[in-house]
């Protein structure tokens, strides 16, 4: 059994995927797959064909798939067709869930947006990745890991797949051995959004700098204070920002309207000019790193299931922190002279995207 926990972090999906195969091909015990988004692509069959092979040679395949992300499978005819093939599909709650019977309409944004794979339970995947071939050529932070925070993504994979399948009693929670590397994961729940609750704590305690990207940025009134309160303190606080998100407007509109106080409190904003970037990381100090599904908006902060590596392991935390200069370097910097001078129509809008905070 591995006493320490290894890693390769990729920032191209194509990579990413093609190890991802390459393991699925070699499982001889599991396969657990949970997935935000599956669409049954050419990507999508390439995945499914390596794992129904390996569940005719009796390997227990499981897929566990939100219904809203992978909503154009939801309902069809997969679920038979996989379970003929030998593959377990749960999805995660349904399209249009009960919840409209009680006033809170906020409860549709119980989603499972995590991403999680675990091979044999000795090889685990986590990142910002999604199972769909539009998505081949995006920006996003994927990363593989062996060791023995394994076990811990395992046994979250186990606990989700228990709620989704109505087993009781859950599965308990298990740590890995590894104090350097924990999955830490997000409840909707108030005292159970662990991943909210150690990034806020961490960017407080932040003394040089803090690197964040994020496709999504509609903070909390409480992430967005620790964000400017350290960059009043001289900390070096860097953002990158997809310069066109994928297919929600109206969330680039709420990001940029924080794009004043954030200038005028020293933060440094940069949008990327590549492909859209999807990553979801943080770097702190060079001591303190965090990746995987979370996104810094309302809707992954406060209302979704979702699951991030953390480590304080500085060579992991320096390798993510390279991969943000590389970012940068494919960025465009905002300037507030330049960031004043927008037109006042894209003010107003703005303006109401704050007011519906809340649901983005």
């Amino acid at each position: 059994m591995n006493t320490a926990t290894s890693w390769t972090l990729y920032a191209s999906n194509e990579e990413a995927w093609s190890a991802i195969l390459d393991d699925c091909a070699k499982a001889t015990v599991s396969i657990s797959l949970e997935q935000f988004i599956f669409v049954n692509d050419e990507l999508g069959k390439k995945l499914i064909a390596v794992c129904a092979e390996r569940a005719a040679a009796g390997v227990h395949v499981r897929f566990l798939w939100d219904a809203a992300g992978s909503f154009t499978i939801f309902g069809s005819d997969m679920v038979a067709e996989l379970r003929d093939k030998g593959i377990h599909l749960v999805f995660w709650k349904t399209l249009i869930p009960g919840y409209f019977r009680v006033p809170n309409f906020r409860s549709w944004y119980f989603r499972n947006h995590r991403r999680t794979l675990v091979i044999d339970g000795s090889i685990a995947y986590t990142g910002s990745i999604s199972v769909r071939d539009s998505m081949k050529n995006w920006r996003d932070t994927n990363v593989r890991f062996e060791g023995p925070v394994v076990k811990e993504m395992s046994n979250a994979f186990d606990r989700m797949w228990g709620r989704a399948t109505d087993q009781k009693p859950l599965p308990k929670r298990t740590h890995a051995r590894d104090r350097e590397f924990r999955y830490i994961t997000n409840y909707p729940a108030p005292g159970r959004r662990h991943i909210y609750t150690e990034l806020v704590d961490a960017i407080r305690s932040a003394r040089k700098y803090i690197y964040i990207t994020t496709p999504y940025f509609v903070p909390t009134h409480r992430l967005l204070r620790v964000i400017k309160l350290a960059a009043h303190r001289g900390v070096d606080v860097r953002i990158v920002l997809p310069k066109r998100t994928d297919h929600y407007p109206a969330l680039d509109f709420a990001a940029r309207s924080y794009f004043t106080t954030l200038l005028e409190s020293g933060t440094r904003l940069f949008l990327y000019e590549g492909n859209v970037i999807h990553s979801k990381s943080t770097i702190i100090d060079g001591d303190w790193a965090t990746v995987g599904s979370m996104n810094l908006d309302s809707a992954s902060l406060l209302y979704n299931f979702e699951a991030n590596i953390m480590t304080t392991n500085a060579k992991f935390a320096e390798e993510l922190a390279a991969h943000f200069v590389r970012d940068i370097h494919h960025s465009r910097e905002v300037k507030m002279e330049e960031w004043r001078r927008r037109f006042f129509t894209e003010k107003i809008v703005e303006r109401l995207m704050r007011l519906v905070k809340k649901f983005l």
